[in-house]
């Protein structure tokens, strides 16, 4: 992965069964619980949203997968390099997210996220969602133990800067 990312010279494209070795790779390099191959795959299938974006040389910068639901859009994944990171590039993603979602009428944003992971949920916070609920045991954890997830959401239709 290229450390000279810039979010002007990034483009996100559909992820493709061809992209999940770089995508995987990155995916194992960031989570100690990482999705696998299947999980993309199955998604894919599903026919999910899924992007990667990539710096316009092809390097894989991140990638986002996203459930649609009546009027609302699940976010399932949402990866950036470390490398790339305080780059905008997360942020990148979600707008487009949004604007999908309100292109398909889709009022609302959800997502999880551990409740170890503050970095995440102050970002996630400064982009205009909101902490609305917990799940128990959610996430598994070192040990054979599990983490609770902070469940968030963003009102798509209310703010339009809020992520744009």
């Amino acid at each position: 992965m290229s450390a000279r990312i810039d979010s002007a010279v990034a483009v996100v494209r559909p992820m493709t069964i061809a992209s999940l070795d770089g995508v995987l790779e990155l995916e194992l390099e960031v989570y100690p619980f990482p999705w696998t191959r299947g999980n993309f795959v199955d998604s894919l299938v599903a026919g999910y949203t899924a992007w990667t974006l990539n710096h316009v040389d092809g390097d894989l910068i991140g990638y986002c997968v996203a459930m649609s639901g009546v009027d609302e859009m699940h976010l399932l994944n949402i990866t950036i390099a470390p490398t790339a990171r305080q780059r905008g590039h997360a942020r990148r993603l979600l707008a487009e997210l949004v604007r999908l979602s309100r292109r398909n009428g889709a009022t609302r944003l959800w997502l999880e996220v551990r409740e170890s992971n503050a970095q995440a949920r102050d970002a996630y916070r400064r982009l205009g969602f909101a902490a609305v609920g917990r799940r128990k045991g959610y996430y598994p954890a070192p040990e054979g133990r599990r983490e609770d997830a902070v469940v968030m959401s963003l009102d798509v239709g209310e703010d339009p800067g809020a992520v744009d």
